[in-house]
């Protein structure tokens, strides 16, 4: 073995050493529990069953055939829907208006970011006093339109709008960090060529700014759609899934069926299905993105 060869394996020995206790932990607390998981998937394992035993498929055709399901399923795509599109355009909306050079910028910058810095909870209980009937903030200005007293949260009808609206609130400031990064990453000669061209601000946006902002979009897109799976927080405070499962979400399923109706087997099958749709979606994103970005 030569001196270069050996010197390359002396490099990838260190490499390997100094990833190693990120890797243990990635392995103990990432890959074993998905393991698991996607074992305890094919088991009955609940108040019935004093040991888990092998079903088979049993608890994924039972999920298929549960109405339940399917509308907590529906509830989070119309949630994505509702909160990922609009939020990521507020968001890059205040990125450009917050990067101008204008008086308290930085005032601006923070007021439009203090609604990610507040738990969840906190801002469930903030908007659960807005959206209260008769006594709340929100009934008191419907009332100027002769719509005071409705039932926000209590309505099939309003309650997912309402849900979304706040999440909306909460993470549009988050996502304008991101944006607010790329804008400043991209170099104001591209803008002073447009300029000196003639180019309109909306040419020069759609031209220049945003082309330049797709690796940021694509990052950005991805956080969205996974919050929107994983936001749950509020539904514990606000209204625990109802009226009739009308705000209930995968994830707060998965939450009831494992700790409230104590069914391990159903809920890790839950869990392996809404991986999979992440993960079918993140590709997708990824590929489908990765051919309109420009990283230049």
């Amino acid at each position: 073995m030569g001196l270069e060869q050996r010197a390359k394996w002396r490099i990838n020995i260190y490499a390997w050493l100094l990833l190693l206790p990120s890797l243990i932990f990635l392995v103990l607390f990432t890959f074993y529990p998905v393991l698991q998981t996607v074992i305890l998937s094919f088991y009955q394992a609940d108040l019935g069953s004093p040991e888990p035993f092998f079903n088979g498929g049993d608890n994924y055709r039972i999920m298929l055939e549960d109405d339940v399901f399917w509308k907590v399923l529906t509830n989070n795509l119309w949630f994505a829907l509702g909160t990922v599109p609009t939020s990521i355009a507020l968001g890059l909306a205040m990125a450009l208006f917050a990067n101008k050079a204008l008086r308290g910028k930085g005032f601006v910058r923070t007021a439009y970011f203090y609604p990610t810095v507040v738990p969840m909870i906190a801002v469930a209980n903030i908007w659960l006093f807005i959206y209260t009937p008769e006594y709340g903030a929100l009934s008191h200005v419907m009332e100027w339109f002769g719509h005071g007293g409705m039932n926000w949260l209590g309505d099939r009808t309003n309650v997912m709008f309402a849900m979304i609206f706040m999440v909306i609130w909460k993470e549009a400031g988050y996502f304008m960090i991101f944006y607010l990064a790329g804008l400043q990453n991209i170099s104001k000669e591209l803008y002073e060529s447009a300029s000196m061209d003639g180019a309109k601000p909306w040419t020069v946006f759609r031209r220049v700014t945003f082309p330049l902002l797709m690796p940021t979009t694509m990052f950005v897109l991805i956080i969205a759609f996974t919050n929107s799976f994983k936001l749950v927080d509020h539904l514990v405070i606000m209204t625990k899934g109802g009226p009739d499962n009308a705000s209930n979400l995968l994830l707060y399923y998965i939450y009831e069926t494992a700790f409230s109706f104590w069914d391990q087997g159903m809920a890790s099958a839950l869990t392996v299905v809404m991986v999979v749709i992440l993960l079918l979606v993140a590709a997708i994103q990824f590929f489908g993105l990765d051919k309109k970005i420009h990283y230049n």
